[in-house]
């Protein structure tokens, strides 16, 4: 393979989501490695991009000519193709194509991102009613990649592709370099993510006022309604209970440095990045017994029955015996290193090997 063609449209000039992120790391995972392409279509994306990449100006993704865009990468002599979402036109190609799906939690939480545009939100909700557009979108490609072992096991299970599916994991951007603790400095327990139904943050909020001395500190910016909903839970459930409204990089990786566990009660995720985050900093994860949970956090986490406050406190608690915390946290050193995007580079890159073979 002599060029890789990058979609890096999906790349945000306000701020990254999970898709722009993933994006925007695996490219620069990327440069260097090949002779990389990206494919923008807004220059400001050039901004959280390597310096100096190569790059075509093509259409939004979002636009009607997205239908198109393979013959405009056929003109430009493209031989190999990676998109880091499922939807990339592909009509007439003549190149070698990698998709990536990345879960399937919409089909279980259907409402779409708001920050599509109304028909978009249309036609998400109704693509994801059933599974038979996605094995049509997924069969176009070559390959397809997605995030997690978890997922690729759900890809087999619903018969999504007859394509080879890779893994190329998702990893956290690098904070520091990683402090040897022996012990936590605070007894805070930290929690970063929406609120939506799902992530069942009422259970923390329980489960908190079971542990004396510990606090609950939720750091995303939250609704002004939402939040007098757990205020008026905490005061029931007599827990210490901090409301950050958001935070920056900084004040984030201080947090992690300084608190006892990053702490999810959710019933459902696509990933788990924060995990990741806080393991690479040493700081311990108490989470719930989900598939992909178990496979992010490995023997580095505790883990607990997200139906029960009185779970979740047993686990913490259990962090807190003699040298148990110290011991978790070297493990979540260990256990973050797999999550590299170096590794998921080249796992890519072997794929399309693989498919020139």
């Amino acid at each position: 393979m002599k060029t890789l063609h990058f979609d890096a449209r999906f790349i945000r000039i306000d701020r990254h989501d999970g898709i722009s992120r993933f994006s925007a790391e695996l490219a620069k995972a990327l440069f260097g490695k090949v002779h990389l392409v990206a494919i923008i279509h807004d220059l400001r994306q050039l901004d959280f991009l390597p310096t100096g990449i190569e790059y075509v100006v093509l259409n939004n993704p979002q636009a009607p000519n997205e239908l198109l865009i393979a013959r405009k990468l056929n003109r430009l002599g493209a031989t190999h193709v990676f998109s880091p979402m499922q939807v990339m036109g592909s009509w007439g190609r003549k190149y070698k194509l990698v998709l990536t799906l990345h879960d399937l939690i919409y089909y279980r939480h259907r409402k779409p991102p708001q920050d599509l545009n109304l028909l978009v939100r249309i036609i998400w909700r109704l693509y994801h009613l059933s599974y038979q557009p996605q094995r049509w979108l997924l069969n176009r490609a070559d390959a397809i990649a997605t995030v997690s072992r978890a997922t690729k096991m759900l890809i087999a299970k619903h018969h999504l592709t007859k394509r080879e599916v890779v893994v190329v994991y998702n990893a956290p951007e690098k904070m520091a370099e990683p402090l040897i603790r022996e012990d936590a400095e605070s007894k805070n327990l930290l929690y970063i993510g929406s609120f939506m139904p799902y992530k069942n943050v009422e259970t923390l909020i329980r489960g908190v006022g079971l542990l004396p001395g510990f606090s609950l500190h939720l750091l995303s910016k939250i609704s002004e309604h939402q939040r007098c909903i757990y205020e008026k839970l905490a005061h029931q459930a007599d827990t210490s209970l901090v409301f950050h409204n958001g935070v920056s990089d900084e004040e984030y990786k201080d947090l992690l440095e300084t608190s006892f566990a990053l702490v999810s009660a959710s019933k459902d995720e696509g990933f788990g990045i924060p995990l990741v985050e806080a393991m690479q900093l040493g700081t311990p994860v108490v989470v719930s017994k989900l598939e992909i949970f178990h496979e992010v956090a490995g023997s580095a986490g505790t883990f607990f029955d997200p139906d029960s406050a009185e779970s979740f406190a047993k686990a913490v608690l259990a962090l807190d015996e003699p040298k148990a915390w110290s011991h978790k946290s070297k493990l979540s050193l260990s256990q973050a290193k797999e999550f590299d995007w170096n590794k998921s580079a080249d796992a890519l890159l072997e794929q399309f090997d693989r498919l020139d073979r």
